[in-house]
């Protein structure tokens, strides 16, 4: 198996723990032994690459910001990055709204699987908490998120994962004054943050190695835990309509590689597979937002100071697959609860779903809080949100999981774009874990 390429091996991973968990579904107390056995390996694999996350945006971040040399660079990076973002998702959106009204998925549910679906998960403490989130959320006021973005305790905010935006502003920070304070007095700290890229980088590749097997338990968890099939089978359309539309996305994503980088869209599937595939497993684009930055880095040839900036940008606000989630889950869900949307109420579902994905968490479920947003900005009834969720709830996960991969992919794609427009992309040159193994021997 070494002479597999590492996205076979994931994916081999993947049918196998998929394999596995239905054959553990035929098994008394199999949902138990793989909860008690096999889920904490995968768990192990998210937490690992969620501990080199923080570091490595620190790290990556300001050695790409200090290494610019002009600062204006800097400026032009991240206005292109912006704009390329906000068209890529309002893209997601539309694509998402025409799907959904030319196929009308939501004409389809009958009553009696309203009525079921409504009775298993209105009441769910899953539902209840999404809407409870969105209306905190709701409760913001504009400038909140600027505020936020600002922390006032560092070590505090390279605490937290979910503090993500804070870690930028800090990175950001430290390499514009590292840029300012003139080459001598910046080089002992310019040459630590280098040195720890380089170490966390490494421990990516280490961890890597254990992906298929983490694969193979995050996708047996998934499957012991997904709940009832029979309703799973009723939203089946439903979830054509949401992959379709995900599927078109990858497609304009390879549209975009091949006339704009000039490269193969082939080669750039190829590339940036293994952190697609852990997307797919783990549904979380900041925990997989170290082996996105290795992957663009080293196999796609972005240079380190535009990927440093783009990437942990788009895992915190890029979030295309999501947003034409959204689109298609809010139009569904008023199909099939016969609430009339408008053509000014399509419109206001592009912009508030544009507005809602900067402000989403790179976690799993963040989108479920995002459609309450969505909805609730078209009129929808209040009394009737909890049924509304509850019609997608039984196949959230994995869509969530094919709306991470898409959501990375696009990070990926726009990385490439930015460098390309900033003559910033080279030709890869990828490094193995083992490279230096032969000096420590």
């Amino acid at each position: 198996m070494k002479s597999l390429a590492l996205h076979w091996k994931i994916l081999i991973g993947m049918l196998l723990g998929v394999t596995f968990g239905f054959i553990m579904l035929e098994v008394q107390g199999g949902g138990d032994f793989i909860a008690s056995w096999i889920k904490p390996i995968g768990t192990i694999f998210v937490k690992l690459l969620k501990l080199i996350a923080v570091p490595l945006i620190l790290a990556s971040l300001i050695k790409g910001i200090s290494d610019l040399k002009d600062i204006s660079k800097f400026a032009s990076i991240g206005l292109k990055t912006i704009i390329i973002y906000v068209l890529t998702t309002v893209i997601a959106i539309s694509i998402g709204l025409i799907l959904v009204n030319t196929l009308n998925p939501g004409e389809g549910v009958s009553t009696e699987t309203i009525a079921k679906l409504t009775e298993t998960y209105a009441n769910d403490s899953g539902v209840q908490g999404k809407i409870a989130e969105a209306g905190r959320q709701q409760a913001s006021r504009p400038l909140d998120f600027l505020e936020a973005m600002v922390p006032d305790n560092a070590f505090l905010a390279l605490s937290n994962n979910k503090l993500m935006l804070q870690v930028i502003f800090l990175a950001m920070f430290l390499g514009i004054s590292l840029l300012l304070v003139g080459e001598k007095s910046a080089k002992p700290l310019k040459d630590f943050f280098d040195s720890l890229n380089d170490v966390v980088l490494k421990m990516v590749d280490l961890i890597m190695l254990t992906a298929p097997f983490a694969v193979f338990s995050l996708l047996a968890n998934v499957v012991v835990s997904s709940g009832d099939p029979e309703l799973l089978y009723a939203l089946l359309f439903y979830a054509g309509v949401v992959v379709g539309g995900l599927f078109l996305m990858i497609c304009f994503y390879l549209v975009l590689v091949s006339v704009i980088t000039k490269r193969n869209p082939i080669w750039f599937l190829k590339q940036i597979s293994p952190a697609q595939l852990l997307a797919f497993s783990t549904s979380s684009s900041a925990a997989t937002l170290p082996v996105t930055m290795e992957r663009v880095e080293e196999h796609l040839g972005v240079d380190k100071e535009v990927s440093s900036f783009v990437l942990p940008v788009g895992a915190t606000i890029n979030m295309d697959g999501t947003s034409l989630y959204q689109a298609v889950a809010a139009v569904f869900i008023a199909q099939a609860l016969n609430f009339d949307l408008t053509f000014a109420d399509q419109l206001t579902i592009v912009l508030t779903a544009l507005l809602a994905s900067i402000g989403s968490a790179a976690v799993p479920g963040a989108g479920m809080v995002m459609l309450v947003i969505v909805l609730e900005s078209v009129g929808f009834p209040a009394d009737k949100l909890a049924i509304g969720l509850a019609l997608i709830f039984a196949v959230d996960r994995p869509l969530d999981m094919c709306r991470t991969m898409v959501n990375v992919t696009g990070d990926a794609t726009v990385s490439m774009i930015v460098a390309k427009l900033e003559g910033k992309l080279h030709t890869p040159k990828s490094k193995e874990w083992d490279d230096h193994l032969e000096e420590v021997k």
